[in-house]
């Protein structure tokens, strides 16, 4: 039965604080008649440079550097310590170098990172390529001690500056050219220059889509609605920001409260229903659940004025409404991933707010409520990167796939940009699809005004956990939040760090479960049972409980072996009221009728 901490969730709402501001401000426009008459010439102006750079600050950069050599200089000390760093690195290479000529076996002094897989070939360990990559990886070491903090400096300064260096250094790292990498040269010899002549049209052919900006297929055994988002189901309901979809019953009776999947916008939902066996989706259904989805549009420039506003309103909101037609007199457990997450819990506080107990559970997938340590995304932000983004938008209405994708893609560029430009410019290997490889490249647009406001309030002010955050024109609490939750963190994570997830345990007074789970944003998700090498950790918050601090918890927290999916069935099971027979599929009378087969049509928007 349902836990009695639910019965928090039907009393009555604190007195509302007023907001005499909106929530955020609005993308820039042309038309306010408080900006000087010029005001469109300079727009125009910002948005054609906006667009030249990428959406990339040149002046963030300016600032990041002069910020960091400024604090250097004035400390001689330190100074002193790296041109000794730099002499012990240079003695521990001449030594290398002297032991690599003599044939003698000599460990090498410097180690790639581990999620650097760019000198994995046996090749790297002969000479003379060993000293060559051993001369980059020292010249690394010496740039990540040159970049640790200095007083005075602005830590996200100083994180800057090491990512602008790692991204320089990565350009010429001897893995990118064929002349200085041993697999290269190793396979040129084999294929007789065969393997450079492929590499050549993949080159050519990624620059065409690339200026095209067409959108590739799926390759042959990887179509949506066939091999991949293929759990059946229906769209009943669709309005111009999403479609919902309600998926058949797979079992005989089901749990009496329904589960609601919000997913991020800033991909398409189907991360959650991949292939039949790591669907998440599917996984849900077969355990006797009855289970709906958002499905977002990619929108486009007329949708440019789409707000978070209406994504929670008529997006969220209006999910539920749905669902409470469909599935009339039950609570509802949400699910929310990544920014769906983010915005469940929005939804979630306001509903609280406002008297509004539909929720049976919330669940939160990598998903954050406090953005003060938001991982390396956060180090492209400041004023004056967002405002170069909200001019590039300006421009085009949205912020584009590339654009994404190369945010994405530098955070771990060795691995995602270098790495495979070799296999697939010089080795002339084709890339290997994969289901999630395949999510990976259907890359969606983000709406210019949400997208402002969500970098603004969010991002940048931090206005959900600091009581900032208005809707409707006043606070929201996550405090005041009644349902329990189940909230999830990844190992890895490099967008939403487990540690900045963890912390709804401190904005929060609600029954609480965090689970911290092995690998990534998505792949740490996807762990379906059978998953090799798996492992998770789980711990239990009750009510109105002391904090505990993340590296305390995880310290008395025991991993466990497996796929985390049955922790949190049991959890979901323990939060519902029992089985009942499966509900239709739609309401056709109360104007849900069932429109067309899951998946619908938005996941096919290009």
């Amino acid at each position: 039965m349902r836990k009695n901490s639910q019965a928090k969730s039907s009393r009555k709402p604190a007195n509302p604080v007023k907001m005499p501001v909106s929530v955020v401000q609005p993308p820039p426009v042309t038309n306010n008649p408080s900006q000087h008459p010029y005001a469109g010439i300079d727009q125009a102006m910002r948005g054609a440079l906006a667009r030249m750079t990428g959406g990339v600050s040149p002046f963030a950069l300016v600032e990041t550097w002069t910020d960091w050599a400024l604090h250097l200089s004035r400390a001689p000390g330190r100074q002193l310590e790296l041109a000794e760093h730099a002499r012990d690195n240079a003695l521990k290479l001449a030594h290398f170098a002297a032991k690599s000529a003599t044939g003698s076996d000599s460990n090498p002094p410097f180690s790639p990172k581990a999620h650097d897989h760019r000198f994995t070939d046996a090749g790297w360990k002969s000479p003379p390529f060993g000293l060559w990559q051993q001369s980059f990886l020292a010249t690394q070491d010496w740039w990540d001690r040159a970049t640790e903090d200095v007083r005075g400096l602005r830590k996200q300064d100083s994180d800057r500056t090491r990512f602008l260096v790692r991204q320089m250094l990565d350009t010429v790292s001897p893995s990118n050219f064929p002349w200085l990498n041993p697999e290269i040269l190793a396979e040129t010899a084999r294929t007789g220059g065969r393997n450079l002549a492929e590499g050549a049209v993949h080159a050519a052919d990624d620059w065409l889509h690339t200026l095209s900006q067409t959108h590739t297929p799926p390759p042959e055994g990887y179509q949506l609605g066939k091999d991949l988002a293929c759990t059946p189901g229906e769209v009943v309901y669709r309005n111009d920001i999403f479609e919902l979809l309600q998926y058949t019953p797979q079992t005989g009776e089901v749990q009496a409260e329904p589960v609601l999947i919000v997913p991020a916008w800033i991909m398409k939902y189907y991360i959650l229903d991949l292939s039949p066996h790591n669907s998440l989706i599917n996984y849900l259904v077969g355990q006797g659940f009855t289970v709906f989805a958002i499905s977002w549009c990619n929108p486009t420039a007329e949708q440019r004025d789409l707000s978070l506003e209406d994504y929670r309103k008529r997006g969220v909101m209006a999910a539920l409404d749905a669902i409470s037609s469909i599935v009339p007199g039950q609570k509802i457990h949400a699910n929310g991933y990544c920014l769906g997450g983010t915005m469940l819990a929005i939804a979630a506080a306001t509903m609280t707010r406002d008297g509004d107990d539909r929720l049976a559970s919330i669940t939160l997938m990598a998903a954050q409520v406090d953005f003060t340590e938001a991982g390396e995304l956060l180090l492209f932000l400041d004023e004056s990167q967002v405002a170069f983004l909200e001019d590039m938008m300006w421009a085009q209405g949205y912020l584009d796939r590339p654009q994404m994708a190369r945010a994405f893609a530098s955070i771990r560029a060795e691995d995602l940009i270098y790495t495979r430009a070799v296999q697939r410019y010089f080795l002339g290997k084709e890339d290997l699809p994969t289901d999630i490889g395949v999510w990976n490249a259907d890359t969606t647009r983000m709406p210019a005004r949400m997208h402002s406001e969500y970098l603004r309030g969010l991002f940048l002010e931090n206005r959900l956990s600091a009581g900032r955050f208005a809707v409707e024109g006043r606070v929201i609490a996550l405090k005041d939040i009644a349902a329990p939750m189940f909230v999830i963190g990844t190992e890895t994570d490099h967008i939403a760090p487990w540690k900045s997830v963890y912390k709804t345990r401190l904005f929060t007074d609600a029954d609480l479960t965090f689970l911290l789970t092995k690998s990534g944003h998505n792949g740490g998700i996807l762990s379906e049972p059978g998953h090799p090498r798996r492992h998770y950790r789980v711990g239990h918050r009750p009510e109105g409980a002391l904090y505990v601090d993340p590296d305390s918890w995880f310290a008395q927290t025991e991993p466990k072996d497996g796929s985390w999916w049955p922790e949190w069935i049991n959890w979901l099971n323990a939060n519902s009221s029992g089985k009942t027979a499966p509900p239709p599929m739609g309401a056709p009378d109360k104007g849900y009728p069932p429109l067309e087969p899951a998946p619908g049509s938005y996941i096919h928007q290009t």
